[in-house]
């Protein structure tokens, strides 16, 4: 559901010109905003590679109504660490390559689309996912993940979009191997042959809907496992997933709860919303209703 209180419309805009959009949309979404009726305090270009996690912490200690970011998903999940636990909305332009966590939240892709979805929907409560002590957006991964986000050529990637991914998905695929996943869920441990591990607080992975039941306002987080070991097998999840073909369901299995215990063999890295930050094992968590996110009114106009 909504929140009921209206926001202010000022904001500070952060864009990772470094995204596959951010430099192209930067000038536009500042001009976009304004015609909008949105008073940026700021607008800000992020051009040097580490630099985004600071410029939010110092946009975010001026306690504006709304902080905008405008990238990927990796840039978005920067964001969200320092959003916790303030009264500042979280604004989001999907200027990346998937746009997983605005897809979940059915915020549309286009930069107009985006900038009304800011200036005329209402600020909604979401979860947040976590691993250990770390918040993210939409989806954490292992396996055939971290060789994609982890490695793909920036060439690739930035001239291709989604394309760019599947090639590299199909090249690393071929090289990929198995590993045992160990589950600890309301005490019970339990140990399956994997080939990739989505631990989700919402439904896209990669731009694609895989994980059908995870919602970022269920107050769940659900870690959807591929059984198998052949990377065939892996090859016709993502396939059957994409098409929304039954079958896909029979590819996968799925735990659900607050927190959940995650142990690989051998241990693996871990791609948080497209960027490889951690290893196993670790717990899942969710942060219920974490932080206000600018979310499109719904059919009633909320």
């Amino acid at each position: 559901m909504t929140d009921p209180q209206s926001p202010a419309r000022s904001a500070i805009l952060i864009v990772n010109a470094l995204s596959r959009q951010g430099r192209k949309q930067y000038d536009a979404a500042c001009a976009g905003l304004r015609a909008a009726g949105v008073d940026l305090l700021d607008a800000i270009a992020i051009d040097e590679p580490g630099t985004l996690n600071d410029k939010v912490a110092e946009a975010v200690a001026r306690k504006p109504s709304m902080l905008i970011i405008g990238g990927g998903d990796g840039s978005l999940s920067c964001a969200v660490d320092q959003l916790v636990g303030t009264d500042t909305i979280f604004g989001i332009l999907p200027l990346g390559t998937a746009n997983s966590f605005a897809r979940s939240l059915e915020i549309p892709l286009d930069l107009d689309g985006a900038i009304k979805v800011i200036a005329e929907g209402a600020p909604r409560r979401i979860d947040l996912g976590m691993i250990d002590d770390d918040y993210y957006c939409n989806c954490a991964a292992i396996g055939l993940s971290t060789k994609i986000g982890g490695h793909i050529p920036p060439v690739l990637k930035k001239t291709l979009g989604r394309l760019g991914y599947l090639i590299w998905a199909s090249y690393q695929s071929m090289k990929f191997k198995s590993f045992k996943l160990i589950v600890t869920h309301d005490g019970v441990r339990e140990t399956v042959d994997a080939l990739e591990v989505r631990i989700a607080n919402g439904s896209y992975h990669g731009g694609v809907e895989l994980i059908d039941e995870a919602d970022p306002q269920s107050g769940e987080i659900v870690v959807q496992v591929v059984v198998g070991r052949s990377p065939a097998q892996l090859g016709w999840s993502w396939f059957t997933s994409y098409l929304r073909l039954r079958a896909r369901k029979d590819t996968t299995i799925e735990y659900r709860g607050r927190e959940i215990r995650v142990e690989t063999v051998p241990p693996l890295k871990i791609s948080i919303d497209g960027e490889v930050l951690a290893k196993t094992p670790f717990t899942a968590r969710v942060a219920v209703k974490a932080v206000r996110v600018m979310a499109p009114l719904d059919a009633e106009g909320h």
